[in-house]
């Protein structure tokens, strides 16, 4: 029986119909020569649960609120209720795929289940089945428990066979027997009362209503969130991302978030918006770090240990594409020459790695830095570039979706994979109502950055560069 941290507490405290505490990942899969059906991939969870047994937990609270919730195993736990089917109408396009993803991830996870859920789409065009992939913040630490994903990925479409025994769950402790446990750590280990007192602290809070903004004081970014959500997407070559990168310098990392800050400043002209020489907005964008006495790159079990928050100033304002890379690159370059930085194709390359794994830890990081006061959280997390499976079938794209919360009503994530940078943007139905125009906006953004390099750089319209390494 493990106590939940503080902060996943706190996760499950914040968790309210306006802000779900999840993160989400959506896959889509090349038809192999077996389509992936509901009863296969029902078996190939059931038998990948025994890799990550949180899955089949539940957080109970203590009586009393005594202590920190801890998990204990789901005596009715049934993985069908978990994985879950649906299908487009056809002609199944993409725009059917983002509305219905936006249904599904304003929904909140329920708590006396375990807590997550895996989204089988059928009926896409082109023959693709997309994933759904839900995890709660509090389940998904990087630590003691990876995403899902992350155990369901393979090298070859051959599924490996694992060694499995059929699951019991243990029986559930008693409020006696919770409260006794508590009032024992807490004179054990005296910190714990600290995180005791803070988490009762935030129970009390929440229950205070808070007081409704003045409309006329809403930006674009700055707005109460509803109960439902949009969700868009993008992508980007990383041959043209290198190609900016090679002509003005910094890393790729920084032509994504240039991009961003163009693709932003294109959004906000759409809406008529103001928009001046100073206009920024205050990301927070989650990034990898070498632990001080690392001797190399190779990362600790605990993912969450190895991320930092980093706010960064997006110039918004600027007109000039060149000169909004330069500021962002300029932003970035002390974060660089700590030698605090890890490559990213480091990240890329390790074993059994799930890109959704560290945009979870990211959004953790986000969350847990919130007082401050940023307005959009962007996480970039490189993944492979060789093809990657899951269930026999090969990976083909693959977009994050980060939670909404406080008064932030947009999201963005990014996962580069075999070539591509995939950009994943969550925004609150009433904030954002116009979210495709955004994703529209970063492709016309990435594309005025790739017109600012040489002719000799620019890859013909329509041919692709074979892909080397990650990206960078």
């Amino acid at each position: 029986m493990r106590r939940l941290s503080p902060l996943d507490a706190l996760f499950l405290q914040r968790d309210a119909p306006e802000s779900p505490r999840h993160i989400a990942s959506l896959v889509l899969l090349q038809p192999g020569e077996r389509p992936l059906d509901y009863d296969t991939l029902l078996q190939l969870i059931s038998e990948r649960l025994d890799l990550v047994p949180r899955y089949r937990q539940v957080p109970r609270p203590v009586p009393g609120a005594l202590g920190l919730p801890v998990w204990v195993d789901d005596e009715d736990f049934d993985v069908s209720l978990h994985v879950r089917r649906s299908a487009l109408p056809r002609p199944g396009t993409m725009q059917a795929l983002h509305d219905l993803v936006g249904r599904l991830i304003a929904r909140r996870l329920d708590h006396d289940r375990a807590l997550w859920e895996l989204y089988l789409i059928e009926g896409l065009e082109g023959g693709l089945t997309a994933l759904l992939f839900k995890a709660h913040q509090a389940l998904v630490d990087g630590s003691h428990t990876v995403d899902l994903a992350q155990v369901l990925l393979e090298d070859s479409a051959d599924v490996r066979e694992l060694p499995h025994q059929e699951w019991a769950p243990r029986g559930t402790p008693s409020a006696v027997s919770l409260a006794l446990a508590s009032i024992r750590d807490q004179v054990v280990h005296p910190g714990t009362i600290l995180s005791n007192s803070a988490f009762r602290a935030e129970r009390l809070l929440s229950r205070i209503p808070m007081p409704r903004p003045d409309p006329a004081r809403i930006g674009a970014l700055d707005a109460p969130l509803s109960r439902h959500r949009r969700f868009a997407t993008a992508s980007a070559s990383l041959d043209d991302l290198r190609r900016v990168r090679d002509e003005h310098g910094g890393t790729v990392n920084d032509v994504l978030l240039a991009a961003i800050a163009g693709a932003l400043r294109g959004w906000l002209l759409t809406r008529a918006e103001p928009v001046s020489a100073s206009t920024s907005f205050r990301a927070m964008v989650p990034m990898s770090v070498r632990l001080k006495g690392a001797e190399d790159d190779s990362l600790p079990t605990s993912l969450g240990s190895r991320v930092r928050g980093h706010l960064l100033s997006l110039p918004v304002g600027e007109t000039n594409a060149v000169v909004r890379l330069h500021q962002v690159s300029y932003a970035l370059k002390a974060h660089r020459e700590t030698g605090d930085a890890v490559a990213a194709q480091t990240l890329a390359d390790l074993p059994g790695f799930a890109t959704s794994t560290f945009h979870a830890v990211g959004a953790r990081v986000a969350e847990n830095e919130a007082s401050r006061g940023y307005q959009l959280v962007v996480t970039n997390v490189p993944g492979p570039q060789e093809p990657v499976f899951m269930g026999g079938q090969q990976l083909h794209q693959v977009y994050p979706a980060i939670p909404l919360t406080g008064r932030r009503p947009l999201a963005i994530g990014i996962t580069t994979y075999q070539g591509r940078a995939y950009f994943g943007i969550v925004a609150d139905r009433e904030a954002v109502p116009d979210v495709d125009v955004l994703a529209q906006c970063v492709d016309e953004a990435v594309e005025e950055l790739v017109e600012t390099t040489s002719p000799r750089r620019r890859a013909p319209r329509g041919r692709k560069r074979p892909e080397k390494g990650g990206a960078r």
